[in-house]
């Protein structure tokens, strides 16, 4: 299964570099994360519980980072055992540009699964594939922007803007 895309996250190349590279804003941004553990030069080791289709399993696994040119891109390589379940293993090339107001983020994703998962087809698969991808692109945007703005609630006025991650560490 392969699949790409890009979107546009209000945050400097820097910060969203820095984001992909931190532990714990990997482990908010994973959907089913329980655990991550590590760093980008040694790797990170990662818990994850995920259902798919009918079969909902803990995949223990390690991540690595590779390909490295700081604040423009890297590729993330994982694999993962879910027991009975069976493994899911992927990578993904991820490539930072800045654009006015922020930063455009593209990757190029590409998984493969096994055991009773691959049983599951590749409908089923590539959908939740697609689905999670989405779902850790759209909470690492969340995390460094910080949540949606309620323009009723702000009324423009920008000392109530919430910060993402970055501005949390800078305060």
């Amino acid at each position: 299964m392969q699949m790409s895309d890009t979107r546009q996250i209000a945050a400097t190349p820097a910060q969203v570099y820095a984001a992909l590279l931190d532990p714990e804003t990997l482990k908010r941004c994973v959907p089913g994360a329980t655990d991550v553990e590590g760093s980008a030069e040694e790797g990170f080791v990662a818990t994850v519980v995920q259902k798919v289709g009918p079969v909902k399993a803990t995949f223990k696994g390690e991540v690595t980072i590779s390909d490295v040119v700081p604040d423009s891109s890297l590729r993330i390589e994982g694999a993962g055992k879910g027991g009975a379940a069976g493994f899911a293993k992927g990578g993904a090339d991820v490539r930072l540009a800045a654009v006015e107001g922020g930063c455009e983020l593209s990757y190029d994703v590409e998984a493969k699964v096994g055991g009773k998962l691959a049983q599951l087809g590749s409908r089923i698969i590539d959908g939740f594939a697609k689905k999670m991808a989405d779902q850790f692109f759209n909470n690492l945007q969340q995390t460094l922007e910080g949540p949606p703005e309620d323009t009723d609630k702000n009324d423009g006025d920008e000392a109530t803007t919430k910060k993402g991650w970055f501005g949390r560490t800078k305060s």
